[in-house]
This record gives C-alpha cells, structure tokens and sequence, in this order.
C-alpha cells in the first residue's frame, strides 16, 4: 500500500519534529518535506508533489494563506489542510476561499490530526468541530454581520494596507514589522492607526473586515 506523502509547513522546529515522528509513525503516512516560510512551502510543493500540505498560516514571509493559493495553483492534485492556533471563522472563510481542503486547530488531538490528513486526502473536507457550525449557518444564509461599518479600505495608506493585511493573515507585530523593515513599535503605530480610521476594536474585527474587503486574496 502506498502512503499518503505529507509536506510539513510550520516555523516552529520543535513542533514540526513532533509532527513528523506522529506522521512517521503510521503505516499509511510519510513525511516528504518540511518548510518553515510560505515561500518554501510553495517551492517544495512544486518540487515534491505531496498528496497533503500540512499549513500553518503564521509563518515568516508569506503567510500560510498566499502559499495555500500559490499550493492549489500550481499543485492542484495537493491538498492543502490548515493547522493552526487561529480560532477565528474569518480565518476559517479565508483559507477555504484560498483552496484550503481542512482546518484544524492545532490544540486538536493526535487522533483528529491524523484523521484529518486521511480525509482530506481522499478528497473529503475537514473542519475542526469548533468551527464547522460556522459553515453550515452561512451555508444557510445566515451570514455574520461585517464588524463595523462601510468605511473604505481606500481611506488607508498604501504602508497602512501592507500592515492590515499582514496581521490579519496571521503574523505578529514583530514579524510584520520584519518583514516590512521597521520597528515593533512603529507597526504598532500604524496598526492602531488603521484601526481607528476604520472603527475597528479587535483583531477578529480587523480579519473580517480584510476578508470583506479582498485584502486577504492573494494577487
């Protein structure tokens, strides 16, 4: 029986080691390749062809949902299944518009990871309980209200746009402001700036109103 070949993609080496072992140690999955950065990820995606892309969404450089995009274009025969800590639907609507087959935190057992890995690569979906009710009301029509009003995302300046769509996909301050070259303190400037121009008050706010607008599509 062939196995089912697995890409890890996570910056955290500890937590990637423990996967792979978890992963190793069962007779139908192997670990194939290991990336830290979403960049990587996409590149060994191309280059290994796994059946299942295990995702973390907060990693340095281009976060888990660009590289899930990038994933399902170029590998369309991958499937990508988030692992994450983000227990936010908007993070959930984001990665399943961007192609993502699962979604699963990553305070789940053993046993659901695992699962998830099988169903995901037998062409089903997985959602982490917590959040499926999510699904099936906006399935039926019963859609959440945008978190604050109808104030444009044009109202921002272009380095303001950079940091809300970087928070919201995930990275912290400091990885933002890597990334961007600038100091923690003053992402943390524009990032309350952004909020105050757009009424915003919290980070699940801050998503949503991203994954309203089309910020968190990939280009």
């Amino acid at each position: 029986m062939s196995r089912i070949r697995v890409l890890l993609a996570d910056d955290h080496t500890v937590l990637r080691a423990g996967l792979r072992m978890l992963i190793n140690a069962q007779p139908d999955l192997e670990v194939v390749a290991e990336a830290s950065t979403g960049e990587e990820a996409s590149r060994l995606a191309r280059e290994a062809r796994p059946d299942v892309a295990l995702m973390d969404l907060s990693m340095p450089g281009a976060g888990g949902i660009d590289a899930t995009a990038e994933i399902r274009r170029a590998c369309p025969d991958t499937r990508v299944l988030v692992l994450t800590m983000h227990d936010d639907p908007a993070y959930l609507r984001s990665v399943l518009a961007a192609g993502a087959a699962g979604y699963l935190l990553k305070r789940a057992a053993d046993t659901e990871l695992l699962s998830a890995i099988r169903i995901t690569h037998r062409r089903g979906t997985f959602l982490d309980p917590s959040l499926a009710g999510t699904v099936v009301e906006e399935a039926l029509g019963r859609k959440a209200r945008p978190s604050k009003g109808d104030r444009p995302a044009d109202a921002l300046s272009e380095r303001e746009r950079e940091v809300l769509r970087l928070v919201a996909q995930g990275h912290t301050n400091q990885q933002v402001a890597d990334r961007l070259g600038l100091s923690v303190k003053t992402v943390e400037t524009y990032r309350a700036r952004l909020m105050d121009k757009l009424g915003l008050r919290s980070r699940a706010d801050l998503v949503r109103y991203a994954l309203s607008t089309g910020l968190l599509a990939s280009p």
